[in-house]
């Protein structure tokens, strides 16, 4: 496996992928045709380098995810939007003649804001309340750590396996398939065609999954070191540290998208497990809508030829 430093995330019924600061967004329309968008995006750790030194990329790099991520959403679901032509309510109006033309970004960021709120009260928080359920019969901290981090994890996945019930979710799971079959195909050294796409896997260990996975397994090695006794000073501690854990997360997820090691590959094990709930099995024409965003930013024939 060759590194090619493309990637990219399932968005609604269709992909985006990124090269550098270049991304493209492919979208099946009802009409079955494909819309592509492409733009540039600089990056917090482009504007300002210092934020790209090991360990603090880790968490402006997920800052940076979240925000195109959000942009690339919007921009798909625009084409799915059940009636265009309705009138705005009252409060809508009220929202526009405040915030004008910022106002999808005043929106976009308020949504990023309580989205990671809820995260680390259900992720971070919640766990560590229940985990406190076992002091009844163990007083050793590292049990209950252990505990913490089994019941985080229980909670993701199901999470994941709930909201995969809903036909939308599962069709972007299977986009997620599509995006990461796109890469392996490539990284593998085979031509880009829907041929060669379908038959390549659909786990990859750079997804976003596999850092959510590793976040978790190293957040239990934090607080089975970091020792607080009191339950509101571990909620504190639990908030603290998440940039430090998204930090050294990063880094091994780096490390694991460039490496065939047989020790990295052991340690992202987990992680490729877990894809199987987040990444379905596409259909060809997903594949296509892949192939059309991947050639927009990647010139995949020189990257071949160089190698392989």
């Amino acid at each position: 496996m060759k590194y090619s430093g493309i990637g990219g995330q399932a968005v609604i019924e269709g992909i985006m992928m990124k090269n550098g600061d270049r991304y493209s967004t492919a979208v099946r329309k009802s009409d079955k045709t494909i819309a592509v968008m492409e733009d540039k995006y600089e990056s917090l750790t482009t504007k300002f380098p210092i934020l790209g030194l090991p360990f603090l990329r880790g968490i402006f790099s997920f800052i940076d995810s979240l925000v195109l991520g959000m942009k690339t959403l919007a921009y798909s679901s625009s084409f799915f939007e059940d009636d265009e032509n309705s009138k705005p309510s009252k409060f809508e109006e009220k929202l526009i003649q405040i915030f004008g033309d910022k106002l999808d970004k005043v929106v976009m960021g308020i949504t990023m804001f309580i989205s990671i709120v809820i995260s680390i009260a259900v992720f971070m928080l919640l766990p560590m309340f229940l985990s406190n359920i076992i002091k009844l019969k163990f007083e050793n901290y590292y049990v209950i750590a252990i505990f913490e981090g089994i019941i985080r994890i229980a909670i993701f996945i199901l999470y994941i396996k709930l909201i995969s019930r809903m036909e939308d979710i599962n069709r972007t799971f299977m986009y997620h398939g599509a995006e990461h079959k796109c890469i392996n195909c490539i990284e593998h050294g085979l031509e880009l065609n829907v041929e060669n796409v379908m038959k390549s896997s659909k786990e990859h260990k750079r997804c976003g999954t596999s850092f959510i996975i590793i976040v978790m397994m190293i957040s239990i090695l934090f607080f089975m070191v970091i020792r607080v006794d009191t339950i509101w000073l571990r909620a504190v501690s639990r908030i603290v540290l998440v940039p430090v854990i998204a930090g050294v997360s990063y880094e091994f997820l780096r490390i694991a998208g460039r490496s065939d090691f047989w020790l990295v590959n052991l340690i992202s094990k987990p992680g490729l497990w877990m894809q199987g709930l987040t990444t379905k099995e596409p259909t060809p024409d997903m594949v296509e809508v892949a192939i059309v965003a991947v050639e927009r930013v990647f010139d995949w024939r020189a990257y071949l030829e160089e190698n392989f």
